[in-house]
């Protein structure tokens, strides 16, 4: 297969065209096909382990997933299918749903395509969606050329999804999609309507507004935002056609984009945070969709430089090895950040990256020149109230950071260990996070009996034009302040501790990175003893590479009832940087943080009054 050429006068940022989405689309497809089982109903890709699904779970997940690429594929060429993916889909289809549609069959008895029940193993209710959506899509080419009998098996399988979610989160969004499709065939309408009502009602109680959910009850805000929580019930109101829904959802969609498009670097990598990111692309599927359905505040132009630029980010960067195959990873494989819930076949959920293959060639997300990004453009500080973050972009180096003062997940309750992609309190799109038992970065601790102290759970205190605050409490009885100002690539941490015995040592770090960069510094400002130095501290790989990191530190104790530490730090890919130093002067009166900037500008943030009231108090910016 010849590489398409790169069109730079249409493409100046990325070289890519529609072309070379369609070329990657076929070469990912094609590359899975000899691990595909004898009648195609399962894909058993090569991976380090299985998932806890199992094996027969892992090969159901490469069938749906990869079948949703090529339908994504093929539909987005009118039914055009040169390399005849939807044939052995649809042969994957039939046999993979013949056994389980059979009562009576005892373990181990099942064939080498077979599938697993709903009912049986939950990973494939995650899967349904896959398939259901696929079904959707190519429904004139697979779905309405099927028998009877092979409609109805397909049907027996899918029917479980209709019941309530068995896991109370996104999760709900699956059930959706089979009944968006089922649906759309005629089949079990008045349920699936019924399914499709509870669970946007549920997913109702987790937005918090300005486009943002949560994934669940708890505090959890990341790419599912985009790739879950907004993809699916806007896709499905568009292909329904259910313009009360897309006057719903579609402006839900559009204020997500406004901040989404703040997490990419220029590079074209989306910012590393959060979970299951082994997903890597699939971050572009929102921007797509908002291009899809006319909800965007972006234009076609900076749609397609940010799509483009992430897929080509990550297949230039080892994403796929060397025969073709998505790796468990981010750049290449990196066990670290893949979930216990993932499989060999699971980086496939990328295939929602693809969605703008479902614009037509003539559409200005094609045609029109690419446009920067954001963080290409000017330097910015935005805060993401619902979240309780801070985000952070510059254009000099197209770097972007993301200062977390309200993102926590199921790892960051209140016994159990800090999740490293919720838990920190900043990422960037070229650093870390670091992993146990290395040390972490870009963390605040107490050090109690010579261990440092988790995060935990992190409570909002508020959010303004260049900064973002959170409470946490490290230990018992004893709570932390600590919020977040950011000016240009200038951060200043001041984090306020109270209650904490008088000489209880404390340690501040900065941003990981390796040899290669970018610099980062680090630097004390008040509460730390005269001329502390930082201690450079050896942190391992990253997602970002390795085999080595290493991370700056600050040590200080405690003195009073509150005490006081702010820092200066600043992570840039500049050459030859200045010192933070000379980018921000801070002054600290009581227990109030006064800082005057580069250009002038001023901020004062009252540790004190955020503590008390969970607002800032008198704050100037």
């Amino acid at each position: 297969m010849p590489t398409p050429p790169e069109n730079r006068e249409l493409s100046p940022f990325t070289g890519w065209t529609r072309a070379h989405w369609e070329d990657a689309a076929d070469r990912l497809l094609l590359a899975v096909r000899p691990y595909a089982s004898p009648r195609h109903g399962r894909f058993d890709l090569p991976g380090p382990r299985p998932s806890w699904s199992g094996v027969r779970s892992d090969g159901l997940e490469g069938h749906a997933r990869t079948f949703l690429l090529a339908a994504l594929r093929v539909a987005g060429a009118d039914g055009a299918d040169p390399h005849g993916h939807l044939p052995r889909y649809a042969e994957g289809l039939t046999a993979g749903t013949e056994a389980p549609a059979a009562a009576g069959h005892a373990p181990g008895s099942h064939g080498p395509d077979s599938w697993p029940l709903l009912t049986d193993v939950r990973q494939a209710v995650v899967e349904s969606a896959s398939v259901a959506l696929g079904l959707r899509l190519t429904r004139p080419w697979l779905w309405d050329t099927l028998d009877d009998r092979a409609r109805q098996r397909v049907v027996d399988w899918l029917r479980p999804a209709l019941d309530p979610s068995p896991v109370d989160n996104n999760w709900w969004l699956f059930g959706l999609t089979v009944a968006g499709f089922l649906l759309d065939a005629g089949v079990e309408t008045d349920r699936a309507a019924r399914t499709i009502d509870r669970s946007l009602d549920r997913i109702e109680q987790w937005y918090l507004g300005d486009g943002w959910y949560s994934d669940g009850d708890n505090r959890a805000f990341d790419h599912y935002n985009g790739w879950a929580l907004h993809f699916y019930p806007v896709l499905h109101a568009h292909l329904a056609g259910d313009e009360d829904l897309l006057a719903r959802y579609g402006p839900r969609l559009n204020a997500h984009l406004a901040d989404h498009v703040h997490l990419f670097d220029a590079s074209g990598a989306p910012l590393p945070y959060g979970r299951s990111l082994i997903y890597r692309f699939a971050a572009a599927a929102a921007p797509w969709l908002g291009a899809l359905t006319g909800h965007t505040p972006l234009t076609p132009g900076a749609t397609r430089r940010l799509a483009s630029g992430s897929l080509r980010y990550f297949l230039d960067r080892g994403a796929c090895d060397e025969r073709g195959l998505l790796t468990l990873g981010w750049h290449g494989p990196y066990p670290p950040v893949v979930q216990s819930y993932s499989g060999p076949g699971s980086p496939y959920w990328a295939a929602k990256g693809f969605l703008g293959l479902l614009l037509p060639a003539d559409h200005p997300a094609w045609t029109d020149p690419e446009e920067p990004l954001p963080a290409e453009r000017a330097d910015t500080v935005r805060p993401v109230a619902p979240a309780a973050l801070l985000l952070q972009t510059t254009a000099a180096d197209g770097l972007v950071r993301l200062h977390n003062h309200g993102s926590n997940h199921v790892g960051s309750a209140a016994a159990g260990d800090d999740d490293s992609g919720y838990a920190r309190f900043a990422y960037s799109t070229r650093t870390g996070p670091t992993g146990a038992p290395d040390p972490t970065d870009n963390h605040f601790a107490l050090v109690a009996d010579g261990r440092v102290t988790r995060r935990g759970p992190a409570t909002p205190l508020g959010t303004g034009p260049d900064w973002a605050a959170s409470l946490h409490t490290p230990l018992p009885g004893i709570r932390v302040v600590s919020a977040t100002l950011a000016h240009g690539r200038a951060e200043v941490r001041a984090h306020l501790v109270l209650d904490a015995p008088d000489g209880t040592p404390v340690r501040q770090t900065g941003w990981a990175t390796t040899p290669d960069g970018p610099t980062a510094q680090l630097q004390a400002a008040h509460g730390y003893p005269p001329a502390t130095e930082t201690v450079d501290l050896e942190t391992g790989a990253t997602l970002q590479g390795g085999p080595a990191t290493r991370t700056a530190a600050l040590h200080g104790t405690t003195a009073g009832p509150g005490s006081l530490f702010v820092a200066l730090a600043s992570l840039t890919a500049e050459p030859d940087p200045v010192p933070v130093t000379a980018l921000a002067t801070v002054r600290v009166t009581a227990r109030t943080v006064h800082v005057t900037w580069q250009d002038g500008t001023t901020t004062e943030l009252d540790l004190q009054a955020l503590a008390l009231t969970g607002r800032a108090g008198p704050c100037v910016t």
